[in-house]
């Protein structure tokens, strides 16, 4: 299924309450996690010490930053949607977020987004989405929340 695409705020309104799509696969690796630790600084050892999370971690390898996971979903939304016509796309908020399961390293992992609602804010579209992210072979979810963009199509 290639992606959705979405040229006007009159397409967004036409799928409120609708899955918009699921991301692709992708592996979490412990470079990717040693990188992020260098980024923001923590380097907790359950992220970034192999020998030791094997040893005393409660999950038997390391695992990905809950906040490594959530930067990912800028990536895997736009494996589900293209958005046409804009000017501008803004992060504006995350809501009711939930960090449920732990990302072990080398788990494959992929984002659900389903359009929770969609408001016309003086010409600026508000887009709540519902997220969810999914690790391959586990029923628990990675994350669960709201995400709010702003698009400012052009008119």
């Amino acid at each position: 299924m290639g992606k959705l695409i979405i040229r006007s705020h009159e397409e967004f309104e036409k799928h409120v309450g609708m899955e918009l799509g699921v991301s692709e696969f992708m592996t979490i690796t412990q470079d990717q996690i040693n990188k992020f630790a260098d980024a923001t600084f923590d380097h907790q050892w359950i992220h970034v010490d192999e020998e030791r999370a094997k040893r005393e971690g409660a999950f038997g390898s390391t695992i990905a930053h809950g906040y490594l996971t959530l930067s990912l979903l800028a990536h895997m939304w736009d494996e589900i949607i293209q958005v046409e016509n804009i000017k501008m796309l803004v992060n504006y908020g995350i809501d009711s977020f939930k960090f449920n399961q732990p990302v072990l390293v080398n788990s494959r992992i992929r984002t659900r987004v389903k359009l929770r609602s969609i408001s016309n804010l003086r010409g600026i579209s508000k887009v709540q989405l519902d997220v969810l992210m999914e690790i391959d072979g586990n029923r628990k979810p990675a994350f669960e929340g709201i995400v709010t963009f702003l698009y400012h199509f052009i008119q």
